[in-house]
């Protein structure tokens, strides 16, 4: 049934029709996740998580959300678990070779530790909500994080510009209609 969507959706790309184009496109992805005989569980599998992130990269709202709700989702683990109790102070120490000389200084740096006490204030949400955004487009936000927080930006920042991604393709094929 998928193969009779896929040459109705040619027919009418030939004919400079992208609405009509567009309304068979859903169709032939929905024969193709919906049959069990032509198409493998792994590919049904992908066809699944595409429909649902995105619509096939036709629902542009439904992407949107799904990035909103990732990026809530990251704001509240950061603030939980992610930022450290106290932002590491750098701490030099150095000798002073008798009689004058060159002077050597060793920097460290603690490690971050986890907080305690009230994880979610003000100036806590001001820090997650930078590293958040910039985890959207693939940047690092330069915050001390806690181990745990590495990892969740780690996260963020493989899921977060996909699914701004497929927003973006999505509003690409609505403009393109």
């Amino acid at each position: 049934m998928s193969t009779l969507y896929r040459q109705l959706r040619k027919s009418f790309e030939d004919n400079k029709n992208e609405p009509g184009a567009a309304d068979f496109y859903y169709g032939e992805m929905e024969m193709r996740r919906h049959d069990r005989t032509d198409t493998t569980r792994a590919e049904r599998g992908l066809l699944r998580g595409y429909w649902m992130l995105s619509g096939y990269g036709l629902r542009a709202s439904r992407a949107l959300g799904w990035l909103a709700a990732a990026m809530l989702i990251t704001i509240a683990l950061l603030m939980g678990f992610g930022l450290p109790k106290d932002d590491p102070k750098q701490e030099a120490t150095g000798t002073v070779p008798p009689g004058g000389g060159k002077v050597t200084f060793e920097i460290d740096k603690d490690h971050p530790q986890n907080p305690t006490g009230n994880r979610f204030t003000g100036e806590r949400f001001e820090k997650v909500l930078n590293a958040t955004l910039n985890s959207v487009v693939f940047r690092s936000s330069g915050q001390d994080l806690t181990t745990a927080g590495t990892y969740i930006e780690m996260g963020s920042r493989v899921t977060e510009p996909v699914l701004l991604g497929l927003a973006v393709l999505a509003v690409r094929n609505r403009v393109k209609r």
